[in-house]
Formats: structure tokens, C-alpha cells, sequence
């Protein structure tokens, strides 16, 4: 008879107990080689999507890097959406923690984009609240002991926190450098002081960049003016700044942001959208397939360049007797377009409108797949509101836009997209009607100047054709910026070898 292995005469209990002393050695060991990331957006789609792809980018960048995006329940199905949209990553997974009680507010709204327009502030006030929103994050984020903490800017507690957990503190902005140094610029100064109806952003690179007093956001005037970045996390204070954006676009305010001390570090890792031919995730992740191919199927049915896309973000309010001018303003332009209108509430359009427009409009009322949208060709012009990831996504499709600001910092935004870039024009000209980021104020743009608008920009060797060129040079550079070796690629790769570099000495 043969002897018997040596394998077969170890006890089975031994055998196991040592198969599992090895597995727990190995786990101790990845852990410490591990660069584990918790993340914290803000309580809104068009936060907790950069957020989720910047988790999704740490992840590719390096080996070694776990991310965990820390989200209420009612958020969660927002990246889960987004995760699946991306290939689902193995190393990024959701945390939770309980949005608090706030009067008023119902139960399960936890987002901006499922909140009334009475009862958003609620959503932004709870969110600056230390006392109601700190102890859940915390209790996480000690639970979690992540090697290092990034927040989104309203959260200013987590430098703290993080400072407390030996971690470095990332803070990251879902918009760009211009948007973000025109605000801190604009809080040194009384916008309010002197009969001017303008504002100049003082101190800032040219072109001279000047916004009348009522297309600032609402904390920079008026009565109830704050001082926004006594409520925001220190920058100064934390490990570094990450931004949305890339040194190829925003190079000068890139430049500055450094120059000037902004950050102790800056990373300009943007665009980080998973693609611009990949399908934008719905919020819930629910008759996502059949959205995208009603959308594309009939884009196909057109000529190349001849569609209007309009999509006015997630967090847009607009009054149904501004959507009835639209409608009318589209008819009239004999333009085909694709409009979405995410809070239709019970508007309807005009009578008749649908069967005098037939197949050259599609009127979308729920999630719309953005990127695909833009990435098509018969894709001629984006109506935006210049929300900081549509800027992005029209840039990196190489489609030109007309502006149409609503809301915040947008028709800051609106300056770089038009006087700085060059890469489109106001819908609604200057001097033609007040526009103003409290809704109340804000004029109904008539029909017949956004027939105009249109028919203008979508002329052939007009101002579109011009916007055109500029911005599909600068899709080449952006998409250089973020391919492998691009200079948004390097920051994101610095980005993770200095973190790591902060957990060795720690260690």
C-alpha cells in the first residue's frame, strides 16, 4: 500500500485553521497596502455623479485603491444606477447613513432633484447644518477608519473629522476653476455698495468678466447675503483640492487657482464622466434601455447636425408659461429638436402643438441618456443651462451650445462658456429682458426671440458653424487631457500616489 500524502495525514481542523490564519494574514496585508476612500457628495444627482466618477477613476487609476461613496438611503439607487452604467467596479461600494429629520420635509426626500421648489433650501440648510448632519457622517466615517476622507464643500466638518482619523481630507468641487475663483472673488466685495445694476468680478485674468447684480447667486446679495465660505469647508485646511475639470480647458484659472495659493495642492482630473458615447444613468435605474433607444432610434431618423437638444439639468424649475413660450418658440424655429423637461408637473403643451410638430420634435418628460444624446450626429446644438457637467459633456462631444442660465453660479458659468471659450451664445441677447437667479424675477423669454435664437444659431456658416470649430478643437485637447499620459491622467495618478504616500508615513 502506498504511504499516504503528507497533505492527507494533517488533521482536517489543523489544516483549515491554518488555511485560515493564511487568509487573515493575506487580508491584513491588503489591507495595509490599500488605499481605502470614503467619499461624500452632496445630496444631489449632479454632485453625486461626479463623485461616483471620481470613486470609479480613483479605482482604475491604481491597483490598490477601494472607494466607498457614503450616500443617505434615499441616494442610494442614485449610484447604484451610476455604478451599473459603469461597469459595476469591483473595489467602489455604497455606504449609508440617515438623512435627518427636518420639518417640512418628507420623508425619503433626501435630494434636490425630488424636492418642491418650496422645499429645497430645507435639503441645503440641513445640509450646512453641523449639528444635524455631522454626528451621522462621523459615526461612519470612524466606523469606515478610511485611509483618507473626500467631501464635497458643503460638509465642512469632515476636515475635522478627518484631521481626528489621521486621514487627509480631500476636498473635492463638482465645478470648475473659473465658476469656483469667480465666486471667491465676488465675496470680497460688497455687490451691493453703489448704484451699479453690474458687478466686475474684481481682480481676475482678462477677458473683464462683469454680471449684473441679478444673475448672482442669491447668497452674494441682497439682505439675506452670507458669507458662503464661512459655511463651506477650508480649503486651505484640507490635504488638497480636487476639481472637475481639466488644465486644457479652464488652463489660466488652473494656473491662477495654483499661483495663488488657493489650496496647498490642486488636481485637475476632469472630465470624468465615464465616456461621451456612454448612456447617462437614470436616477433609479428603471426603463433605462427603452429611454435610450426611443432617444437614439429617432436621432437616427435625422440629418447629421440638424437636431436642438434641450435639457435644462435636474435641479431646474421652470414655470409653465415659460415652458409655453418654448413650445411655441420650437414650433416656430422648424428646427427638429429633442426637449426634455424633467418636472412637467401637470404642464401640457399648447393645443394642437403635438400634431403641428409631428415627428420633427420628441418631447422627453422623465430621465433623458445625456451623453449618448450629445454624442449622436445629428446632434447640432445644445439649449443649456450651463450646469457644470452638461458644460462638460458639450465639450467633450464637440457640440455647440445656447445658453439659458437658471439657477446659482450658471450664468457665471454662462461667461466662461461664451466670453472666455467661445464655444456658443446667450439664447436670450442682452438688454432684451431681465434674467435673475430668483425665479420670481426672472422674465418669460418670449417665443419669438427663441425662434430666433435658434433659427440664428442653426443657419449654416452662422454663429453656430463658428462655435462649432472652437469647441471640437477643444474636445480633441479634453480628450487628450484624460487619456493616459494626458495631463488630467497625470493629476489623478499624483492624486493617488501622494495619498498613498500620506498613508505610509502615517503608518
Amino acid at each position: 500500500m502506498n504511504k499516504p500524502s503528507l497533505a492527507t495525514t494533517v488533521p482536517r481542523g489543523e489544516e483549515e485553521m491554518a488555511s485560515a490564519a493564511a487568509a487573515a494574514a493575506s487580508a491584513t496585508s491588503s489591507k495595509k497596502t490599500m488605499l481605502r476612500v470614503l467619499i461624500f457628495p452632496f445630496f444631489a444627482t449632479s454632485h453625486i455623479e461626479p463623485f461616483t466618477d471620481l470613486a470609479v477613476r480613483l479605482v482604475a487609476a491604481g491597483p490598490a485603491v477601494e472607494a466607498t461613496i457614503a450616500v443617505t438611503p434615499a441616494n442610494a439607487p442614485v449610484v447604484q444606477s451610476l455604478l451599473r452604467r459603469r461597469g459595476q467596479p469591483e473595489y467602489v461600494k455604497i455606504a449609508t447613513y440617515p438623512f435627518p429629520a427636518v420639518e417640512g420635509l418628507p420623508e425619503g426626500v433626501e435630494n434636490l432633484g425630488r424636492a418642491t421648489e418650496a422645499d429645497a433650501w430645507r435639503i441645503d440648510a440641513a445640509a450646512l447644518s453641523e449639528h444635524r448632519m455631522r454626528p451621522a457622517q462621523e459615526a461612519l466615517a470612524r466606523a469606515q477608519s478610511p485611509d483618507a476622507v473626500v467631501t464635497d464643500v458643503h460638509f465642512a466638518w469632515n476636515v475635522r473629522v478627518a484631521g481626528e482619523l489621521g486621514a487627509p481630507c480631500v476636498a473635492f468641487s463638482a465645478i470648475g476653476a473659473f465658476p469656483t475663483l469667480a465666486l471667491h472673488h465676488l465675496e470680497r466685495v460688497d455687490v451691493d455698495d453703489g448704484d451699479a445694476d453690474v458687478v466686475t468680478v474684481p481682480q481676475f485674468p482678462a477677458p473683464s468678466i462683469r454680471v449684473p447684480r441679478a444673475e448672482l447667486p442669491e447668497f452674494l446679495r441682497g439682505h439675506e447675503r452670507y458669507s458662503m465660505l464661512s459655511k463651506i469647508v477650508p480649503v486651505q485646511d484640507c490635504f488638497c483640492q480636487a476639481m472637475n475639470t481639466s488644465s486644457e480647458l479652464e488652463r489660466q484659472y488652473c494656473e491662477m487657482y495654483m499661483r495663488h495659493g488657493y489650496a496647498k495642492r490642486a488636481y485637475f482630473v476632469g472630465p470624468l464622466f465615464f465616456s461621451s458615447s456612454s448612456p447617462s444613468p437614470s436616477p433609479a435605474g428603471g426603463g433605462v434601455d427603452d429611454q435610450q433607444s426611443q432617444c437614439i432610434g429617432w436621432l437616427d431618423s435625422k440629418p447629421s447636425r440638424s437636431v436642438v437638444y434641450l435639457c435644462f439639468g435636474s435641479l431646474t424649475h421652470v414655470s409653465d408659461a415659460q415652458l409655453q413660450q418654448l413650445a411655441l418658440g420650437l414650433e416656430a424655429a422648424g428646427k427638429p429638436f429633442l426637449w426634455v423637461v424633467r418636472d412637467a408637473g401637470n404642464w401640457t403643451p399648447p393645443e394642437g402643438w403635438s400634431e403641428r410638430v409631428g415627428d420633427r420634435g420628441l418631447l422627453v418628460t422623465a430621465w433623458a441618456p445625456q451623453t449618448a444624446i450629445l454624442g449622436h450626429p445629428a446632434v447640432g446644438a445644445f439649449v443649456t443651462h450651463c450646469g457644470w457637467n452638461s458644460v462638460l459633456e458639450t465639450v467633450m462631444a464637440g457640440v455647440p451650445v445656447l445658453t439659458w442660465p437658471m439657477v446659482f453660479e450658471q450664468f457665471i458659468t454662462e461667461r466662461l462658456v461664451t466670453e472666455v471659450l467661445g464655444i456658443g451664445e446667450r439664447l436670450w441677447p442682452c438688454g432684451a429682458g431681465l434674467r435673475s437667479t430668483r425665479h420670481e424675477e426672472h422674465e418669460v423669454v418670449p417665443a419669438g426671440d427663441v425662434a430666433r435664437a435658434v433659427t440664428a444659431f442653426m443657419r449654416p456658416g452662422g454663429a453656430g458653424d463658428a462655435a462649432r470649430s472652437r469647441v471640437t478643437d477643444l474636445a480633441a485637447k479634453c480628450r487628450a487631457a484624460v487619456a493616459e499620459g494626458g495631463s488630467s491622467h497625470r493629476d489623478l495618478r499624483r492624486l493617488v500616489d501622494d495619498l498613498m504616500e500620506a498613508k505610509a508615513k502615517r503608518s
